[in-house]
């Protein structure tokens, strides 16, 4: 009885064996599938945690590459008519796809096919290496009304855009990272911009005013000593 149990544990430790012998590695589904379960556990799992390569390790023009090369992956598998192009390696990417692959057609609504590449550009964008940062800024085209303005009150594009944010936010994006909005252009595209960012570049810096004369003269008479 021993040698059947054992005969069964080899038959299938060759068969294991034979699928990992057969299999191809490929690179784009193991991102896909990483970037997935990171924004999955994304609100259980403490920040301390979260393993990231420091600027000493790739450097901030890898690291800004190394983002790029993620999310036309990401694009790449999950909706292959989107149109992506590098505009400065490692700084700045632009992604184009019809509105009708995200929404339904005349609806402010996300296809549920698409809630995977949703959460995997969530998972990308938490992935901030020391020093920098990712942004998002997703833009519908709205149409002009009247004389080359853009509508004020409630559309379907300002719709889409509040869903798009809603879900994101509600997915674990970082807040400071993403912009939502609508601009002139075709309704039926939607362009979307993604920044590797130094923190730096992204903090506030207010300017110190210049003292007034009436400011220098109170200064000059507080400084006088009181008989």
């Amino acid at each position: 009885m021993v040698f059947l149990y054992l005969s069964l544990y080899l038959l299938i430790l060759s068969f294991f064996l034979l699928l990992i012998s057969i299999s191809t590695f490929e690179e784009s589904k193991q991102k896909a599938a990483i970037g997935s379960v990171t924004a999955t556990f994304a609100n259980i799992v403490p920040p301390a945690t979260e393993i990231t390569a420091s600027p000493s390790e790739e450097g901030g023009g890898l690291t800004g590459q190394a983002f790029q090369e993620e999310i036309t992956g990401l694009f790449a598998t999950s909706l292959r008519i989107a149109k992506v192009a590098i505009v400065q390696p490692g700084q700045l990417m632009h992604v184009q796809i019809p509105t009708d692959a995200v929404f339904f057609d005349s609806k402010a609504e996300i296809r549920p096919a698409q809630s995977p590449l949703l959460d995997r550009i969530v998972a990308s964008l938490n992935q901030r290496p020391p020093g920098l940062r990712h942004d998002m800024e997703f833009v519908i085209g709205s149409p002009y009304v009247g004389d080359k303005s853009l509508p004020i009150g409630q559309t379907l594009e300002m719709a889409r855009a509040g869903v798009v944010a809603r879900e994101l936010s509600a997915r674990g994006a970082p807040p400071d990272s993403i912009s939502i909005g609508i601009k002139a252009g075709d309704p039926d595209e939607i362009n979307i911009w993604f920044y590797t960012r130094s923190i730096e570049e992204t903090r506030l810096k207010f300017k110190t005013a210049a003292p007034s004369k009436d400011d220098a003269v109170n200064k000059s008479e507080s400084g006088k000593s009181v008989p």
